[in-house]
């Protein structure tokens, strides 16, 4: 079984953050404290390496003497030239740019920025290496909207070209069992 959570909000505002290294405010705290408050509990916590995911994945590791893993490869997609930027930033200087990504991301990759065919096989590589190793633990994995949405397109048979329809917001917690070799059935969401 596998748990999916998102980070609370940031401080800064929305933005492209990609691999940009920004903390948690402290209501972002309080959103993920909330999704793994008990009678929530899991085996092992795996997180992104990026301050606002393990953050708050040492803490609730410390709190619940669970182990943890950082694993680089559910760092959320490089934005290229967009890190840190607003979406109105971004669109006041490349419209057409901006406007061509969320049409297609997959054939429109922000300007110097990871394309999402390479970022999708990272995210899937290290998530089969997670479930060949730790298939029999409930893994709680704390991590970035763009990494759930690969995710969630994987376990649910939903096309890459949908990724940016997909709604994840701060703090959302699913958990998923593995039904057999390449199904999983979702059994919660909050």
């Amino acid at each position: 079984m596998i748990t999916l959570l998102r980070h609370g909000e940031i401080k800064g505002g929305k933005r492209f953050r990609g691999s940009t290294d920004d903390p948690l405010t402290p209501k972002g705290f309080a959103q993920m404290r909330s999704a793994t408050k008990d009678p929530f509990k899991c085996d092992m916590v795996i997180s992104s390496p990026l301050m606002r995911c393990a953050a708050f994945a040492s803490e609730l590791t410390d709190n619940k003497s669970l182990p943890l893993l950082i694993e680089p490869r559910f760092t959320e997609l490089h934005f290229g030239e967009w890190e840190g930027r607003t979406s109105k930033q971004i669109y006041d200087k490349t419209p057409k740019a901006l406007t061509r990504f969320w049409s297609d991301p997959q054939k429109y990759p922000p300007p110097g920025g990871e394309r999402l065919q390479d970022f999708r096989a990272r995210v899937l590589t290290a998530f089969a290496e997670l479930q060949e190793h730790h298939k029999d633990q409930h893994q709680l994995l704390v991590t970035h909207g763009g990494v759930i949405r690969i995710l969630l397109c994987h376990l649910q048979n939903i096309p890459l070209t949908k990724i940016l329809e997909l709604d994840v917001g701060y703090g959302a917690r699913m958990t998923f069992a593995q039904k057999d070799a390449d199904r999983f059935v979702l059994l919660e969401q909050n």
